[in-house]
């Protein structure tokens, strides 16, 4: 992501802050950039540890606890992976993810055949759609190299 285009994501970010009643502090503001910057859907412990030098002070806890501020106010998706290390990342566009089961690489990948397809009947029944999302499991190409090693 371009530098132009982060400072526009936070600025949104803000307002949307303000708009929410969250409080737009240093901390909050820091851990949303270092998601905009991140392509790998980093873990809670790796946004810590790549803060850690610049936020000193900054607890695992707080991060756990912004985290899932934004999660609950749709500033964020979580991908849930087998680990059972939940992963994060700003979604721009709609996409869906593959997780190799080796690795656990988490890549995106789009599928606008899957986006456009209607959900069978009985999901109404269930409930109201708000979104469909893909994730399918299987193993990188590096790591199916290494095995066939």
């Amino acid at each position: 992501m371009h530098c132009k285009d982060i400072q526009q994501q936070l600025k949104k970010f803000e307002t949307t802050c303000r708009n929410l009643n969250l409080k737009v502090t240093h901390q909050r503001l820091e851990i949303f950039h270092q998601l905009l910057l991140a392509d790998d859907h980093p873990t809670a412990e790796i946004l810590h540890s790549r803060l850690a030098e610049s936020l000193p002070t900054l607890s695992l806890d707080t991060v756990y606890r912004t985290l899932t501020t934004y999660e609950k106010h749709n500033l964020i998706r979580r991908i849930e992976t087998k680990e059972s290390h939940a992963r994060y990342e700003i979604a721009t566009t709609l996409h869906h993810h593959f997780i190799c089961d080796d690795c656990g690489q988490v890549k995106d990948f789009f599928w606008p055949d899957f986006d456009t397809m209607p959900a069978p009947g009985t999901v109404a029944e269930l409930g109201q759609i708000r979104r469909k999302n893909a994730v399918i499991h299987g193993i990188c190409p590096e790591c199916s190299k290494h095995n066939s090693e």
